[in-house]
């Protein structure tokens, strides 16, 4: 079941940053949630594979991905040995994949909330950050991909995890979800994007057509923060004096320029 929060206030976004729970077992808190920031309110979850190749996203995707790892061998000679590093690295440069962008702090996913390329869109909308539970995704999982989590004393999936228990195979990953579950990874850090943004990946099955409903239907723990237009200049102003911004999402001087555009933006 999805649960829908709507903010309009700056201190109505206290849950979202602090829900932690706390651990007798460390005398620590800790939360297991993972957050996903979307500009536009009435944007749905889809991956830019499905966006891109449509109804023959299956067909095409192994062309994409033989494609991609042909000549991209040359900055990373190993990227042929599997398929879910060629989603990881091609994700980053804007190649369509099966993947779904997910952060582990709630900062970040506010920021890709909050931003927009046409900054005039700021106040013409609500936007959201989706909130989901690692642990309900986990109990999801087919059985056999639980008990690897345990034998690896791990709480979340690493590549070379996933390519071990799929052999490499898209297909027998995809067999082995059906709709109704998805593995969550944590990539490599290839690059400082992927660490400053602390991301995190779910790999969509092809079966699951639509991601809100799966959500809906299959966990109890997933909530949507509805941010109201009127209130998004003042949580980007409020991000920037934290020091989150494209600044640091996109080391870099791409991220240098989007970040000093944005600063001297005239509303």
């Amino acid at each position: 079941m999805i649960k829908e929060v709507r903010i309009t206030k700056i201190e109505e976004l206290m849950p979202l940053l602090t829900d932690q729970e706390y651990r007798e077992d460390l005398n620590r808190n800790r939360n297991n949630y993972l957050y996903r920031g979307m500009p536009d309110v009435n944007y749905r979850m889809e991956t830019s594979l499905g966006r891109n190749c449509k109804h023959l996203a299956k067909r095409l995707e192994p062309a994409i991905l033989e494609t991609f790892a042909k000549y991209a061998v040359i900055g990373d000679p190993t990227i042929a040995e599997s398929v879910w590093r060629q989603m990881i690295l091609g994700q980053h440069y804007g190649l369509p994949t099966r993947l779904l962008d997910w952060t582990h702090s709630a900062l970040t996913g506010l920021h890709f909330a909050v931003t927009e390329t046409d900054m005039a869109e700021m106040d013409a909308h609500d936007c959201v950050v989706w909130q989901i539970n690692m642990d309900e995704m986990h109990a999801i999982l087919p059985e056999d991909y639980s008990i690897l989590l345990n034998q690896k004393m791990s709480t979340i999936y690493s590549v070379d995890m996933l390519k071990e228990i799929t052999g490499n195979s898209l297909e027998k990953y995809d067999a082995d979800m059906g709709k109704d579950a998805m593995v969550v990874i944590e990539p490599p850090s290839v690059n400082t994007r992927i660490v400053n943004q602390y991301s995190f990946f779910s790999v969509v099955p092809m079966e699951m057509t639509d991601i809100e409903g799966f959500l809906d239907a299959r966990t109890n723990g997933t909530v949507k923060y509805v941010i109201d237009r009127n209130l998004r200049w003042r949580v980007r102003d409020m991000l920037d004096q934290l020091n989150i911004s494209e600044r640091i999402m996109y080391p870099g001087l791409g991220g240098l320029s989007s970040w000093i555009a944005r600063h001297y933006y005239v509303k």
